[in-house]
């Protein structure tokens, strides 16, 4: 049977009613204007239906009714449906009976600003009445002491829709307090930020002739709103300190600026510049610019300046784009620089005062240190932001509004290998990021070198990317590098390659562990690698036999059985099988000895790096044979998962200490390692005894690192292809170092059976 399809059309009005036997996945309608159109709401919306598509494009689709004002002539891409011309009173009569007579269309999101509908007042709040689908309203300006009227629109509005969302926790508080509307129904949602590689000052300013300059910079389309003259009548003082100064005016002026004022605004800018004698200090770039050099731009940024007359602004996109380029930042007082910036962010100005303007730009130019310090700082307050962190929690609010109905899906991100090689010298992986610049000073560990000779080796088998083995060599190279005359490896090793005396103070044992598991994980690849590497990772794993039978530590056990089971997979020995044997029987009298009814553990607590104990145990019935161990394995996994597992998704134990039988586990200091080592274990866990609710906590464990966490953030960042280094209690940790980065790349290679 063909679908019908019934179209209800008035000139640009054309939202398609398609009935169909097939089950659809839900559409969510966004009302907005949208690009082409320049408009900020136009390029909001864009950014947060992308972010959405690329992080849940599966459970959901996604169109748009475009807003218009009278006569316009976009050309739409294939996502917009329809158009609302909010000038024309039957224009939302159509519009609203075309979005209730589409089955397909469960969900009606609306960026709402007061200009879009201000020739159209009334005819907007009965829209809304007249819309039958569930709508959620995003206030972009929420307006203090509002009259009788404005005060009965947003009212009216407020009881017309679902949900409301607003970007501040000033603007909520002025919904409740002065509109009267619950907070129930209220979520903030922080405007969206664009997550950025970093690139270097230098070479970004070399890329735009701005080499050996301080370079200032405000960007958006242009108004007198903007009050960019506060900035220049401020530039003589700036330059009699920093001659070197270069002011940038990023933008076009404002459409509906030029409609109804022309270039006025913009000429006495000018004019303004030649007065004063600084036209070779400031540069105009009269252009709407595309995202990715807007954002080069502003990376090369010294000092944002965000000098808005307007002291009900609510919200601006380019204050929150300039912080996620992690620009120190003046800015006039707005009710969001108010809510950011600290003494540690940025600095907050009067209106139009250019004498301030002026002096907190000398300071912060005078500063270098603090301008470094104030940078981090932005960062770490903005990063929460970012456009992906903005998509999960509308998707929360979609939820709510739609029951649950819907299954939500998490779309995998495409797996990049950018960050670790970034990391990686000729000698090794460096340890430390920060941000995402590698630390040289931190020098190199063993374990992270062995972990990323795995993970390398299973993006190499799932590829066959011939460049791979340059890296397998260096990593492989390194654990050679590091092994010990008695069969032990050291595993600190400074940027001179000199070994550290932090080696005589911490305990070896597990970075041992770890590089037999790695070394054991290569040797089982002789299929697919190079016989040269298989030799010498063989020659490696031979030297350290004598040496695993000293070592006692439960871990440490555990990542040695791993080693021990995937080198009998391709080289099966009986005096590896007695080895396995007799490690393994050292965890199983530690579970006998500890395990009780409600406590099927192999010690009193449980620490970092958990799921590899009862996958040890798996191993080891797999080299013996022993099908106890099997047995104790199957037990403590399902112990483990009952207290990692919980509304929240995956909680593994915090890295502040250990959870005690009898006592309240610690909370917060998630780190991924112990989240990616969980995923490889059940995986194997489903492989070995199929059943479904390991996999279902396999995608649940992935998700940890997507959003779906106690914060709600992403710990991946898609941009860099890094991971960051923790889910700390209010934040993540922005760093995104060698153990966190190869943890999240041997959880998503892992992935990739499992899709």
């Amino acid at each position: 049977m063909k679908p019908t399809i019934n179209i209800i059309s008035n000139e640009k009005q054309y939202i398609p009613l398609i009935e169909n036997t097939k089950l659809q996945i839900p559409e969510i309608l966004f009302i907005s204007s949208f690009p082409p159109r320049e408009c900020g709401i136009a390029t909001y919306s864009q950014d947060l239906i992308s972010a959405l598509n690329n992080k849940f494009g599966t459970s959901f689709k996604i169109r748009v009714c475009a807003l218009e004002s009278g006569k316009a002539a976009y050309n739409y891409s294939a996502e917009v449906l329809s158009v609302l011309d909010t000038s024309d009173p039957a224009s939302y009569i159509l519009t609203a009976r075309s979005i209730n007579q589409n089955s397909s269309i469960q969900l009606v999101l609306i960026q709402h600003e007061f200009g879009f509908f201000s020739e159209q007042e009334t005819a907007f709040p009965g829209f809304l009445q007249t819309i039958t689908k569930p709508v959620i309203v995003v206030f972009h300006t929420v307006l203090p002491k509002p009259d009788a009227l404005l005060k009965k629109n947003v009212y009216d509005i407020g009881q017309a829709c679902g949900a409301i969302i607003v970007m501040t926790n000033n603007a909520l508080q002025l919904l409740i307090n002065d509109y009267q509307i619950p907070e129930s129904k209220i979520s903030v949602i922080a405007h969206g930020t664009h997550l950025v590689p970093h690139l270097s000052k230098n070479t970004l300013k070399n890329k735009y002739s701005l080499r050996d300059k301080k370079v200032l910079t405000t960007f958006g389309l242009l108004s007198s709103g903007k009050s960019v003259e506060t900035t220049l009548k401020a530039l003589p003082a700036i330059l009699k300190v920093a001659p070197e100064v270069v002011f940038l005016i990023i933008g076009k002026t404002h459409p509906e600026v030029v409609k109804h004022e022309g270039e006025h605004y913009r000429e006495m800018l000018e004019e303004l510049v030649n007065e004063l004698g600084i036209s070779k200090n400031v540069r105009f770039i009269n252009n709407y610019l595309a995202l990715p050099e807007l954002l080069e731009y502003l990376q090369l940024t010294d000092i944002y300046l965000f000098t808005t007359n307007d002291p009900n602004q609510a919200v601006s996109g380019t204050f929150v784009y300039a912080m996620s380029c992690g620009c120190p930042i003046i800015s006039t007082p707005i009710p969001h620089a108010k809510e950011v910036l600290t003494e540690n962010t940025g600095i907050i100005i009067d209106f139009k005062d250019s004498n301030q303007l002026a002096t907190g730009a000398i300071r912060l130019l005078n500063n270098e240190q603090l301008r470094k310090s104030i940078s981090i700082n932005t960062l770490q307050k903005i990063i929460f932001t970012a456009w992906e962190n903005s998509a999960v929690a509308h998707v929360k609010v979609f939820s709510q509004q739609l029951d649950n109905k819907f299954k939500l899906v998490y779309k995998l991100p495409p797996i990049k290998t950018d960050h670790l090689l970034k990391m990686t010298t000729s000698f090794g992986l460096l340890q430390f990021c920060k941000i995402n610049q590698p630390d040289l000073l931190s020098g190199y560990t063993l374990d992270d070198n062995a972990r990323a000779l795995i993970a390398i080796c299973m993006h190499f088998e799932q590829t066959k990317d011939a460049a791979n083995l340059f890296s397998i060599q260096v990593y492989l190279d390194f654990i050679d590098y590091c092994i010990q005359p008695g069969g032990n490896f050291v595993n600190y090793i400074d940027i001179y390659k000199n070994i550290t005396a932090q080696n005589q103070t911490t305990n070896l044992d597990d970075a041992n562990g770890r590089t037999i598991w790695a070394l054991g994980f290569v040797i089982s690849k002789q299929s697919i690698l190079p016989a040269d590497l298989v030799k010498k990772a063989i020659n490696i794993f031979k030297q350290t036999l004598p040496h695993l039978e000293t070592i006692h530590s439960t871990r440490a056990l555990s990542f040695i059985l791993k080693g021990l089971y995937f080198y009998h997979q391709v080289r099966p020995t009986n005096e590896n099988r007695l080895l396995a044997d007799r490690l393994a029987k050292r965890l199983e009298n530690m579970y006998l000895h500890e395990s009780t009814k409600n406590w099927e553990w192999f010690e009193s607590y449980l620490t970092y790096a958990n799921s590899v104990v009862p996958e040890a145990m798996l191993c080891a019935s797999h080299i013996t044979g022993n099908v106890l161990y099997k047995t104790i394995a199957h037990e403590s996994m399902n112990f483990l998962l009952l207290h990692i597992f919980n509304d929240n998704g995956i909680e593994v134990v915090s890295n502040k200490g250990r959870y005690n039988r009898g006592s309240e586990a610690y909370r917060y200091g998630e780190q991924p390692i112990d989240v990616a080592y969980t995923i490889i274990t059940l995986a194997k866990f489903f492989d070995e005894f199929g059943e479904k609710r390991y996999l279902e906590k396999l995608h649940i464990a992935f998700e940890w690192f997507l959003g779906r966490n106690r914060l709600n953030q992403i710990i991946y960042n898609p941009c860099t292809g890094g991971c960051y280094d923790g889910l700390e209690e209010n934040n993540v940790n922005m760093n995104q170092g060698a153990e966190s980065t190869v943890s999240y790349l041997m959880a998503r290679l892992t992935m990739e059976r499992y899709k």
